[in-house]
């Protein structure tokens, strides 16, 4: 398989298609995932090297995800992006506090979402 793989992780499919598209065409091999429960099943599954992450999910949130993801020593090397509409000031100081690699707020820009994942794991290849 070529390309990095990245985790997107959202139960809203007006994010999910449109950043599954912008991953596959900068050459990343994205998955999806629409629960906390799935989102682990597909770490397990395919170890990706990055995973942007909702907050508000239907069954786990983003934190409790987070946490079960540290959790595990074999996922130390996963960065972890928090993707979300949780934009107030105390969220995002809880989450990047909590260790994650980036805490980004929706509505966001593609190209800056795109630069922080190159910083964090680099280009596709």
């Amino acid at each position: 398989m070529h390309g990095k793989t990245i985790l997107i992780v959202d139960d809203e499919l007006s994010i999910l298609v449109p950043l599954q598209f912008l991953m596959e065409k900068e050459g990343y091999q994205p998955k999806i995932a629409q629960s906390g429960k799935e989102a682990i099943e597909k770490i397990e599954l395919y170890q990706p090297a990055l995973i942007l992450l909702d907050i508000m999910l239907p069954d786990l949130d983003g934190y409790e995800i987070y946490h079960m993801i540290r959790q595990r020593r074999e996922w130390d090397s996963v960065r972890i992006i928090f993707l979300t509409a949780k934009n107030r000031e105390a969220d995002m100081a809880k989450g990047l506090a909590m260790g994650a690699d980036a805490y980004i707020t929706k509505p966001f820009s593609n190209s800056d979402l795109l630069e922080q994942i190159h910083q964090l794991i680099g280009p596709p290849n």
